[in-house]
């Protein structure tokens, strides 16, 4: 019979699996912070439950601890120190191990079951992660909940669906018959085992510290392998969080708890040590393209699915809503201060202009109209904090700092008061404009509020620099404006060359830097950008294999 968690969450289940073959609009976990969905308490009983981890220790009886360490620093300037669990590696690997064969015994129905029920708990603390998502990245209250919470558990469950899609293609058991002509045919059970391929590491990220971290997490479980994750030294509590909610699931399930743990790791070498020990087959990192890369290069023993740093750009050749895109435009550089790694960088026009429905207008009026209408967006203080954040790291204030010398100023960062917030690093995005020749200063990731118009040939030479640019630096989202037929199909066709995404006119409140689980692929594994996507079959498949064992019956 199937497993009790998979019998109770089996029609979110079949919802899910409809909605990754469909790619149509579903979620189960509504993304608006409503007392009638999350009930009348659940605003203040999350608030209290963060603010009780305060300057407190973040228990979680994990194997082979050796002390406690406290990094965090909020963008928002609040006190944090809390103090988190420091487990030796080898401990909490031997623990993994050990944690498996109960694991695989469960079996795929069990595993799904358990996860799913995971994710519904994960849900039900959506406030309390909410605020340490945001207090730990700089994102503003309605990200930090929605991506925080609601859309990292749809990226999690998409996770598990294309995991119970793969699995559930292999049969539990055959009977096997050869004929033989007139003797007896030859007649065989056989039986088939999914099996995990070992410990999987998920390495968080400093910015999105959920979204980022649960396809990897949910896949590797899913399909039957304990998962370390070792969380950003600056975003540790969301993971901890999402921890111990997994660790008291899988306990009430009857699970070893140590299938999934927190690595507390400060040191670089630390971090190498553990991703390269044999016993890690799987690796999820997002961050930076230096470290990606090493993981590449060096965890040989581990399949990574890495997501690392790109350029991101858009081609503006015409529009016929030029306010409207203006407008688009302007509020997907402004949020969460650029510090998504889909958030445009590169916008590439012509140097004779563009047509508008406002008649013909220049390089520099389409430059200086984006300056204006991020200024305009800009104007209410409260709409300004909320949507912009606080700038997560101290690397990304240097470099709006230095942003001057990359190209023109068009429009200057300022820093802003935050009304509750009075320490946080709250920045306005700085818009520059320099020629397609100045390579040096565009064609590279400038994480951040930071990004350039620059001045294209024409139209050709604007659509072959986007793929330039996402064949050699990588990129996640493309974006394009034009009213040309030709010109989509050109820019279509470059996009399916370089293997990355493109939003075409997007003028209303869809953005080029937003990615709705279910629907669509965030990466295409195809670029320098990133080598996997959430979700795919890809993603989930080689985390598994399948065992048999056979034998003769009459």
């Amino acid at each position: 019979m199937p497993h009790p968690l998979f019998e109770k969450h089996k029609a979110t289940l079949d919802a899910a699996i409809s909605a990754i073959h469909g790619r149509g609009y579903w979620t189960p976990y509504p993304e608006m912070p409503s007392p009638k969905v999350y009930g009348e308490t659940a605003a203040d009983d999350g608030k209290r439950a963060f603010e009780a981890c305060l300057g407190a220790d973040f228990v979680l009886d994990q194997p082979g601890q050796t002390g406690w360490a406290a990094s965090e620093r909020s963008p928002y300037g609040i006190d944090m120190a809390v103090r988190y669990p420091v487990c030796d590696p080898e401990a909490l690997i031997a623990a993994a191990q050990g944690a498996m064969a109960g694991w695989r015994k469960l079996g795929a129905d069990g595993r799904v079951g358990v996860c799913l029920e995971i994710l519904d708990r994960l849900n039900k603390r959506s406030f309390e992660i909410a605020h340490a998502v945001m207090m730990t990245t700089g994102q503003g209250w309605m990200m930090a909940f929605q991506a925080g919470g609601p859309h990292a558990q749809d990226r999690g469950l998409e996770a598990v669906a294309y995991a119970w899609d793969e699995m559930s293609r292999v049969p539990a058991e055959t009977v096997w018959e050869k004929p033989q002509g007139k003797n007896p045919p030859l007649k065989m059970k056989k039986h088939y085992e999914i099996v995990g391929r070992g410990v999987g590491l998920v390495v968080g990220c400093g910015t999105f510290p959920t979204w980022n971290t649960y396809p990897g997490l949910f896949a590797t479980l899913a399909t039957g392998n304990p998962v370390i994750i070792k969380a950003h030294s600056n975003a540790i509590l969301p993971a901890a969080m999402t921890v111990k909610i997994a660790r008291g699931v899988l306990a009430e399930a009857g699970q070893d708890p140590n299938l999934v743990s927190l690595a507390v790791v400060e040191q670089r070498a630390a971090t190498q040590a553990l991703a390269t020990h044999p016993a890690v087959k799987s690796i999820d990192f997002t961050g930076s393209n230096v470290f990606g890369q090493w993981l590449i290069d060096n965890a040989r023993q581990a399949q990574v699915y890495a997501e690392l740093a790109g350029v991101n750009n858009v081609v503006i050749e015409s529009t016929d809503s030029y306010k409207a895109m203006l407008r688009n435009l302007a509020f997907t550089l402004c949020l969460y201060s650029g510090q998504m790694c889909t958030t445009t960088q590169a916008i590439l026009v012509p140097a004779d202009g563009i047509d508008t429905d406002q008649g013909r207008k220049s390089f520099d009026e389409v430059a200086a109209d984006l300056g204006a209408a991020i200024d305009k967006f800009l104007t209410d203080p409260a709409v300004a904090t909320a949507v912009l954040g606080a700038i997560q790291s101290e690397a990304t204030l240097d470099r709006i700092a230095e942003a001057g010398e990359y190209g023109r100023i068009v429009l200057a960062s300022k820093k802003i008061d935050h009304p509750d917030f009075p320490k946080a690093e709250v920045r306005t995005p700085v818009l520059l404009s320099c020629d397609a020749v100045d390579e040096k200063s565009y064609m590279e990731e400038r994480f951040g509020p930071i990004a350039f118009v620059v001045k294209v040939a024409d139209a050709a030479a604007a659509v072959g620099l986007s793929e330039r640019i996402v064949r050699e630096h990588g990129a996640l989202t493309v974006g394009l404006y034009s009213n040309k037929q030709a010109v989509i199909d050109a820019m279509t066709d470059a996009t399916l060359r370089a293997g990355v995404a493109l939003s075409i006119n997007l003028t209303g409140g869809v953005f080029v830097n937003q990615s709705a689980a279910f629907s669509d692929y965030h990466g295409v594994g195809m670029n320098p950008a990133a080598n996997a996507a959430y979700s795919d079959g890809a993603f989930v498949a080689n985390r598994f294999r399948v065992v048999q064992r056979r034998y003769h019956v009459e």
